[in-house]
């Protein structure tokens, strides 16, 4: 999925470390104006990244048609996940993949790779994040993997499919370059859910009306629960997403769909796909790839998690 914005800011990764915070989010049009709205809630003003996680949105459940022409990557990890409807996903090293719900779709864009998304007219609701790759990774290989059928771990009153990383001693078979969780928990009643002290965490409600760390969480922000804490406490009925990592000390510059080290490897990445062959080609998309925006006047800073 892309950022389609025309006049994108940099995205600036960089957040201190409170041990509870709501983030808001802000709305974001989806493949263009006649197509869906997405909340965005990383990364935000504030609250930049939990641990190598650094793009957040959400949408649905709404009626709707997705059309995201083909877009480039470098240095990150796409990560769609479904509630409802179907996705066709399209790239440049030859990956032809329908994504339903329950499946993980995780692109690994390493030094370059493009790609499309499309959906006929229907009830669409997930997510789309992505993972920022450290340093020793960023530059791998390009490619896809699909798992259609990811493992399950269970705990009094909840029930957890692990997308990535490890979660309550089970572990997902995608492929991560940090240590990190991404799990989608169905909790009905009360719960505890087991979490690593070591990493930070967030919480985002995608259906239903929980009761997390004591308040309700309603459907649409997202809740940062900082580092240190071994269990969460959750309760109610609904299907929450819980993502977390080691924190991510590198300094990175997020700006479009690139995330890089430094103003002139943007420059380099945008100048590539405009006239260049790094990303390839997507073959199949019904139209043009995106064109890439402007950069700023400013330069674009790398910068650390905290300020």
């Amino acid at each position: 999925m892309s950022n389609v914005e025309q006049d994108p800011q940099e995205l600036v990764c960089e957040a201190g470390e409170p041990a509870r915070e709501l983030v808001s989010g802000h709305q974001v049009a989806l493949g263009g104006p006649r197509a869906m709205t997405v909340t965005r809630t990383l990364p935000a003003v504030g609250r930049r990244m939990v641990g190598a996680w650094c793009f957040v949105d959400r949408y649905g459940p709404e009626t709707a048609a997705m059309s995201v022409p083909p877009h480039p990557h470098t240095g990150l990890q796409t990560v769609t996940w479904l509630l409802s409807g179907e996705v066709l996903h399209r790239d440049s090293v030859g990956s032809l993949q329908q994504v339903r719900p329950g499946q993980l779709n995780l692109m690994t864009a390493g030094r370059g790779i493009s790609h499309s998304e499309e959906s006929p007219e229907m009830e669409l609701h997930g997510v789309q994040l992505w993972v920022a790759l450290p340093e020793q990774a960023r530059h791998v290989a390009p490619g896809l993997e699909h798992h259609a059928d990811l493992p399950v771990a269970r705990g009094p009153s909840y029930e957890a499919r692990v997308v990535m990383g490890s979660f309550g001693g089970v572990s997902s078979p995608a492929t991560t370059y940090t240590p990190l969780v991404g799990a989608e928990v169905v909790v009905d009643g009360v719960a505890e859910l087991p979490l690593e002290p070591g990493f930070e965490h967030a919480v985002l409600t995608l259906d239903g009306s929980p009761v997390v760390d004591g308040d309700a969480l309603p459907v649409g922000p997202l809740l940062y629960l900082g580092q240190g804490r071994s269990s969460l406490p959750v309760s109610g009925r609904g299907r929450l997403l819980l993502i977390g990592g080691a924190p991510f000390e590198e300094q990175i510059v997020m700006w479009w769909n690139f995330v890089g080290r430094s103003h002139e490897e943007i420059e380099a990445f945008r100048k590539e796909w405009t006239e260049g062959a790094l990303f390839g080609t997507v073959t199949g998309f019904d139209g043009d790839p995106l064109r890439a925006p402007a950069l700023p006047t400013a330069r674009l800073k790398p910068r650390g998690r905290v300020r």
